[in-house]
């Protein structure tokens, strides 16, 4: 399957909901391509910005090249705190938006301010300022999966094995304990 990069670049936010009661946040992103947790990227929080950070920091996703699908990318928002993290929220890019009208080569960067939702919900909760711009389509080389897609190995799996393997002889190097008697329990009548 044909797949590409995308370069994500996170300018700032501004507005941010703060779930912090006692200290100023510290935010930070995660960027991913929804359903692959293997594909996360993150960015340093920014220590000072609280509801409004700064981050001028790009990630690198993969993403299949067609765009074809419910696929999307998701960029969540976190702040760090002393008793674990907590969401602030979310923007999620359809791929389709972001692949529509590109062709094979690399496209120069798109610049866009999206609404930052809580997390699950249509609230929106502040603005997020990125940019992206996509790598050029990656084709795998032409044999790779003949020889080895998934109904080749699915195919290996179900094939016989030549012969059953024979049985092994269990010994052990000692010789079984003599059974020990066990005294019947007295029932005290009392």
């Amino acid at each position: 399957m044909a797949s590409r990069t995308v370069d994500v670049t996170l300018v700032s936010a501004r507005d941010l909901r703060d779930v912090n009661l006692v200290s100023k946040m510290e935010v930070y992103a995660v960027v991913y391509l929804a359903g692959d947790p293997i594909s996360r990227e993150r960015v340093l929080a920014d220590r000072t910005g609280g509801r409004n950070p700064t981050w001028n920091a790009t990630v690198r996703v993969t993403v299949p090249a067609s765009g074809s699908g419910s696929g999307a990318l998701r960029v969540l928002l976190r702040t760090e705190r002393p008793l674990g993290d907590r969401d602030v929220g979310e923007v999620i890019l359809p791929l389709t938006e972001i692949l529509a009208g590109a062709g094979d080569e690399p496209t120069g960067a798109t610049q866009g301010a999206y609404k930052v939702r809580k997390v699950g919900s249509s609230k929106v909760h502040g603005v997020l300022n990125l940019s992206y711009k996509l790598g050029g389509v990656i084709h795998p080389p032409a044999g790779q999966y003949q020889q080895a897609g998934a109904t080749g190995y699915l195919a290996a799996a179900a094939a016989p094995y030549a012969s059953a393997p024979p049985p092994q002889q269990l010994s052990y190097p000692y010789p079984c304990p003599p059974p020990t008697m066990v005294r019947p329990l007295r029932v005290s009548s009392r």
